[in-house]
């Protein structure tokens, strides 16, 4: 029985070396990861090491996106007013739309919609029609230096989607725009 006793303790100890080279085995690996970090080398999600080279790349086409999605939102955030009761465009006016020809030239494949809005002075038909005028002021300018009126649309909200409620002057004029929408 001691026998028995003395081939099972040796069974664990084999047992117990083995694992341990296992373990060791294992945690060896990890340094090698973090030498290709260091060495400015980091994995792809399929787990293949990237280069600096692809590292750049990636770097980027990250930072072109970043790019072109800011030039998208200042397209469509940046309006362009009007004076009260008209639908001249205004020197800003046009500088503001050459910006936004620039724009649709680099994305042709875009459709815009160009809305008219108008402060809350004058009756709901007058200003849905001011509106329109200035939708079409703008679309006008715009087909002239280029831009195709297929991708073009117009719609005139009147009055009914102010920016600012208020009763003054500062908010009329923040009222009176040509606002702009990306329809694909």
């Amino acid at each position: 029985m001691k026998k028995n006793m003395h081939v099972v303790n040796i069974g664990l100890v084999i047992l117990m070396v083995g694992l341990l080279m296992t373990v060791s085995a294992c945690s060896k690996k990890k340094p090698q990861l973090d030498s290709m970090k260091s060495s400015g080398t980091e994995m792809s999600a399929s787990g293949a090491a990237l280069t600096e080279e692809e590292l750049a790349a990636q770097r980027q086409k990250q930072e072109e996106a970043a790019q072109m999605e800011a030039a998208k939102t200042q397209f469509v955030d940046e309006d362009v007013y009007f004076k009260f009761d008209d639908a001249t465009l205004s020197d800003s006016s046009r500088e503001v739309l050459q910006r936004k020809v620039a724009w649709m030239r680099e994305n042709p494949g875009v459709s815009v919609l160009i809305e008219g809005h108008c402060d809350e002075r004058g009756t709901e038909e007058y200003n849905i029609a001011l509106g329109q005028r200035r939708a079409e002021s703008v679309k006008m300018f715009l087909v002239d230096t280029g831009i195709s009126a297929s991708s073009l649309n117009t719609i005139s909200y009147g009055e009914e989607q102010p920016l600012d409620s208020g009763k003054t002057e500062s908010a009329w004029a923040k009222n009176r725009r040509a606002h702009f929408r990306i329809q694909n």
